[in-house]
């Protein structure tokens, strides 16, 4: 058996890891898409490293786009495979795969009316009609539910934790008259998390993938989530007569901000102002969680007892129509604006960052992961002046950030996640999904926790399980 890591290797996002048994069948775990990678983000989305044509199966941990968003040019190169998956992530990666095609067909027809006639026609990474194609080849499994996908693999997927349907992958392996358990995490979420039910326990793995992108942090602030919701809209929109900017994901913080804001109205603690969600991504979004309370952790099945739709308050209005979203930037009253993208490196949030960020009387408000390179992640490095839409921009506005909203574990989560396991049962630990510097310190608190051998995989590098000595930092 060897294994090849094509994505998220010493970085978040492109999520791509894949296995080649003996008998040459291959699984592909997750196809993600690279994003807020700069200059090589196109070049790292037009190569795979490997012949979509010869992979055999797909095994999808979860719905994001850095680990769902190429599986359409996946099957436009070839792929003729079942993609598994639970039934929640099938539901979100319908609605985020067919709004990705439409941004990629868009940014094509764009780049083309402004290329210069010398320069090659840009070409959509894929198309609606490929992503129609993948959808008919999904298959549901439930979680918990062992399931041969050929004679020799099972799989199980557990809850994770980290958004709707989302699941670490639990494969055994039967060749040459042994059998192996690999384990991928997918990625982790948090234990106590708002919304959704901790991550479940696992049998012993002989190999283990594990994501690390908070591998050296810890979620701790000073206050409870809602009370700093609630000083920061209280001081923005009521103090300063200002707008809360929130650049926020679709799936998961979009619904945590949501739930958050509902409970402060339940306790009379929310300001009187609008709060806007100017994304029609986000309100399919919270309709799929919506569709699936078995993900519901025992706080919110609680709420429920005495409000049905913890997701919604007075004031809160859904934003559909690019007409009223630009509406937004021409009302100069006090309101919250939630809107994606998370990382501010496409969709509305963008224009209302632009509009905002030149007041002081305005607060930019950061709720999860940025990558360095992207748009909300410079706002969070503290930058004076950052590049948007062909204009430097002077960061005026008030830059805040609750650092515990974020649907990764952090380093005691991915510690507690890996309890039930045997340290000295597991030949290999692999680490993806993190910012080498941060992958290096986790390692050495595994480490400490008795798994020695801990590697950090670099990008296409193969580990062969059979003829290659076991790595270690």
């Amino acid at each position: 058996m060897k294994i090849a890591f094509h994505g998220a290797a010493r970085a978040v996002t492109g999520s791509k890891h894949l296995i080649t048994l003996t008998n040459q069948t291959q699984i592909l775990l997750d196809c993600g898409m690279f994003q807020g990678m700069g200059e090589s983000t196109e070049k790292l989305n037009s190569y795979f490293g490997f012949e979509p044509s010869k992979v055999t199966y797909m095994i999808l941990s979860h719905a994001h786009i850095d680990h769902c968003g190429l599986l359409p040019r996946l099957v436009a190169e070839g792929f003729k495979g079942k993609i598994f998956c639970t039934p929640a992530t099938m539901d979100l990666a319908r609605i985020l795969l067919m709004d990705s095609a439409k941004i990629q067909e868009q940014d094509a027809e764009y780049a083309n009316r402004k290329r210069p006639q010398n320069e090659e026609v840009e070409e959509a990474l894929y198309t609606e009609e490929d992503v129609i194609q993948t959808l008919s080849q999904f298959k549901i499994i439930d979680y918990d539910a062992s399931f041969d996908i050929c004679p020799e693999v099972t799989v199980c997927f557990t809850d994770a934790g980290h958004i709707v349907g989302s699941a670490a992958v639990h494969l055994t392996i039967r060749e040459e008259g042994k059998s192996t358990r690999l384990t991928f995490s997918g990625d982790v979420g948090r234990y106590g998390d708002l919304i959704l039910k901790s991550p479940q326990i696992f049998s012993q793995a002989d190999y283990i993938i594990m994501e690390s992108t908070y591998g050296d942090s810890l979620h701790k602030d000073l206050e409870p989530i809602e009370n700093m919701l609630r000083e920061i809209i209280q001081h923005t929109c009521i103090e300063k007569r200002g707008k809360v900017v929130i650049p926020a994901f679709s799936v998961g913080r979009t619904q945590e901000l949501l739930y958050a804001l509902n409970n402060l109205e339940l306790k009379h603690q929310l300001p009187a102002v609008p709060v806007y969600v100017d994304s029609p991504l986000s309100i399919q979004a919270t309709e799929v969680l919506k569709n699936h309370p078995e993900v519901y952790n025992n706080g919110v099945k609680e709420v429920m007892k005495t409000d049905e739709d913890p997701f919604s308050f007075k004031g809160l209005k859904f934003i559909e129509s690019v007409a009223e979203s630009k509406a937004l930037n021409n009302d100069n009253r006090p309101c919250v604006i939630i809107s994606a993208s998370g990382m501010a490196e496409g969709g509305r949030v963008r224009h209302h960052i632009r509009n905002t960020i030149g007041d002081q009387k305005n607060t930019i408000l950061m709720v999860g992961y940025a990558s360095p390179g992207s748009l909300a992640g410079r706002l969070m490095a503290g930058d004076k002046q950052v590049y948007l839409f062909r204009e430097n921009l002077d960061v005026v506005a008030e830059v805040r950030s609750i650092r515990s909203m974020s649907a990764h574990g952090d380093y005691e989560d991915l510690l507690q996640f890996l309890s039930s396991q045997d340290p000295a049962l597991v030949k290999q630990l692999f680490l993806v999904h993190g910012e080498y510097p941060v992958q290096q310190h986790f390692a050495k608190r595994l480490n400490e926790h008795g798994f020695k051998q801990v590697v950090i995989p670099e990008y296409h590098r193969v580990f062969d399980c059979e003829t290659e000595p076991a790595w270690s930092i």
